[in-house]
């Protein structure tokens, strides 16, 4: 199992110690495929509060996202067997909608044999024992269709979570670099596909709607039997009425719901599903984003995360999604049921009291009986219909977002060329040429790139120097077309970039970003990723790694290449007893966040800059090793920056190997042995290129580049 380096939860001033391996004292359970809860068999019982939510919420704008709706039952339709869970949902829902009003109808009945009794004298036993067994029996009924419901559901929404899911991702993925990180769209995406809920938004519009018309049938057939049962019965308008009032006053208060809870952990080893959270975090965070788009990654990723999601199947949940549906597979259980049926008890014994003595119990009073049993449900069913009304149109315009972000187009359009006409020429190299280019960042006022005009031959190696924020990463990033210019030309091999498919380009490159980052992944798959179509060849891994740098530190950890250097799944678990310094192999530290409301393991991971920056260079040897034929432009953007000097030279060394007649381009703020054996260096200032030339051209022009040189050359002289 690959070691993990981080994880959190919550802190606790209870004494003593929870340790998840002390079986004599900690339950383990399995929940689903991923997930182990560890409890202590001796817990508390924490009290939480919460306030519903207000009621009726406006309803424009209904109308114009019904088309967006449409499009979602299309979809849900050409899922396999869903429309068959979604027949049999809805009827389950509309039989349950109707119960109530049978219940209610054998209280009516029950009334009726009080006024025969008070009047009569008499009673019917076989009629009474058939209202009794009938209120019995359909409270059975309701109990059994509800657990239908949650059965039915359960496939019927791990579903259709997975077929958005699987839209949802490839949209992340797709998305070129200027698309995502436009802050509009950020907010839509998290509108679209919000990361804190629990059910997709499908899925909560599918229950919302059908709430919505199952509660209007409950209403207007409870409401059809109360008339008529209180139509003949004195004062009974009047009971109901007072009856009402109050439920109605207490709308808006507060409620309390009480959570039984012990001392308890839960982790989980599932690789697949490890791997799974490690890949949507990869396309959810913006960090990622260049390497996912330069990398050309994306296709890759999105397979396998079907991969997982498919083997997982409706386990692919966080832990609370597993454990509520691990509780809602449980059978009702027969004290279940028989609680159930005791819970009707009490009307059917005030009736047979009012039968025992019918002289001291008016039937009014039974009226009044029988009005304040049902209407608490029946008011309280009005007021989740106006609050289920209202919502619904906050969901169908949230559909409406959500296939807006699915139909959403990268603002860098691909092109229609495919390249390279020849394979082998890219042995050769690429050559580049910028034309006049300027460029500014989306949401910026000044240029990052102002008139900038070079050609780079194929086979060339050049070193683009520069002071930080002078726009040499700007220059590789307009290379691998992350961004296009606002103005100017840029050409591939004599072709103007904008033609060319944008996978073949990406493709024909390997690129390492000053700002690099690691995936939340093992170190295996942070170096395979380097090329996405080989990443399970561990033997080319293991080369790209030595040719990084990296190998020597990978082979001292404990769990070598399958360590991950960030865990994407964090563990859960509650308020621990302070002796608790250690859950699942992962170290707690209480002191950094006492009274910050939360407990984490320690999140530091034990590689240094340098080895860090050695996994990413890896990476792009990687890329190199792999596609040797199909690679014709390296970019370095300051490849070296946390090096010291002896892993530099030797870096260099590596990458002079590496690169045979291809093209080679490095930025750098550093003067050195590279300036010097470059074919060409841009010295860019200000956004401008103010100097181009070999070393010794501009050495002997004697401008900016040949002033700092010897600035160097005299420190270090003494």
């Amino acid at each position: 199992m690959p070691r993990f380096l981080w994880a959190g939860g919550t802190i606790s001033n209870r004494k003593g110690k929870f340790d998840p391996g002390d079986e004599e004292h900690v339950k383990h359970s399995k929940i689903g495929k991923v997930w182990d809860l560890y409890e202590d068999y001796e817990g508390e019982k924490p009290r939480f509060s919460f306030s519903p939510k207000q009621i009726l919420e406006h309803y424009l704008g209904l109308l114009e996202n019904v088309p967006f709706v449409w499009r979602m039952l299309k979809d849900i339709g050409s899922i396999r067997a869903c429309w068959f869970y979604l027949g049999l949902y809805l009827t389950v829902q509309f039989v349950l909608s109707l119960v109530p009003a049978v219940q209610l109808w054998y209280s009516g009945q029950l009334l009726k044999i009080v006024e025969t009794a008070v009047e009569k004298r008499t009673v019917d036993k076989h009629l009474l024992f058939q209202v009794a067994s009938g209120r019995i029996v359909s409270s059975i009924v309701e109990l059994l269709l509800n657990h239908l419901s949650v059965l039915v559901s359960r496939p019927l929404n791990a579903q259709i979570k997975q077929y958005y899911t699987q839209h949802m991702f490839g949209v992340l993925a797709r998305m070129d670099v200027p698309t995502y990180d436009d802050p509009m769209i950020q907010r839509q995406l998290e509108q679209a596909f919000p990361s804190s809920s629990r059910n997709s938004i499908v899925w909560r519009t599918v229950v919302s709607s059908t709430h919505v018309g199952t509660t209007a049938v409950r209403l207007i057939s409870q409401l059809s039997v109360l008339f008529n049962v209180l139509k003949n019965q004195k004062d009974g308008p009047l009971f109901a009425l007072l009856s009402f009032s109050q439920p109605l006053l207490r709308w808006g208060s507060d409620f309390n719901d009480e959570l039984y809870t012990r001392v308890w952990a839960a982790t989980t080893r599932n690789t697949d599903y490890i791997q799974l959270s490690g890949l949507r975090k990869s396309v959810g965070d913006p960090a990622h984003r260049k390497e996912i788009v330069a990398g050309d990654m994306w296709e890759y990723m999105q397979n396998e995360y079907k991969r997982c999601i498919t083997i997982l199947g409706e386990d692919a949940v966080e832990f609370w999604d597993a454990y509520r549906l691990s509780r809602q597979r449980h059978f009702p259980s027969i004290l279940t049921i028989i609680r159930q049926s005791i819970n009707e008890l009490p009307q059917i014994a005030f009736t047979l009291r009012a039968v025992q003595y019918p002289a001291s119990i008016p039937v009014s009073l039974t009226s009044l009986s029988l009005i304040t049993s049902t209407v608490n449900s029946f008011s309280n069913t009005l007021f989740r219909f106006f609050q289920e009304t209202g919502s619904i149109n906050d969901n169908f315009a949230t559909v409406r977002k959500m296939f807006e972000m699915i139909d959403l187009p990268n603002r860098i359009p691909d092109g229609a060329v495919p390249y390279p006409e020849n394979q082998q020429a890219l042995q050769m190299g690429m050559s580049i040429e910028f034309r006049s280019v300027s460029f500014k960042y989306p949401e910026s006022n000044s240029y990052a790139l102002k008139n900038v005009s070079f050609k780079i031959g194929k086979g060339q190696l050049c070193v683009i120097l520069g002071e930080n924020g002078s726009g040499k990463s700007t220059i590789l990033k307009l290379m691998a077309r992350l961004y296009d210019p606002e103005e100017g030309q840029i050409l591939v091999d004599g072709h103007d970039i904008k033609t060319l498919k944008l996978a073949d380009l990406r493709r024909a490159m390997a690129i390492l970003f000053q700002d690099y980052t690691h995936f939340p992944l093992s170190i295996r798959e942070n170096i395979g990723l380097g090329d996405p179509g080989h990443s399970d060849d561990h033997e080319r891994i293991a080369e790209a790694a030595t040719l990084g740098g990296a190998s020597k530190f990978i082979e001292r950890l404990d769990e070598g290449y399958d360590t991950y250097l960030d865990r994407p799944v964090r563990d859960y678990y509650s308020g621990l007893p302070e002796g608790t310094t250690n859950i699942f192999g992962r170290a707690v530290n209480f002191g950094r966040v006492r009274g910050a409301g939360g407990m984490k393991t320690n999140e530091a991971t034990s590689l240094s800059g340098g080895q860090m920056q050695r996994i990413a260079l890896s990476r792009t040897f990687m890329r190199s090793l792999m596609s040797e034929s199909s690679v014709g432009l390296l970019l370095f953007d300051e490849p070296s920056a946390s090096l010291d000097p002896t892993a530099e030279h030797d870096l260099f060394e590596r990458l002079r190997l590496l690169r045979g007649h291809k093209t080679m381009i490095f930025s750098s703020h550093r003067f050195g042995n590279l300036t010097r054996n470059a074919d060409m260096i841009l010295y860019i200032h200000d956004s401008a290129i103010v100097e181009e030339g070999s070393h010794n051209q501009l050495i002997s022009a004697g401008g900016e580049y040949a002033r700092i040189w010897n600035l160097q050359a005299q420190a270090f002289l003494g």
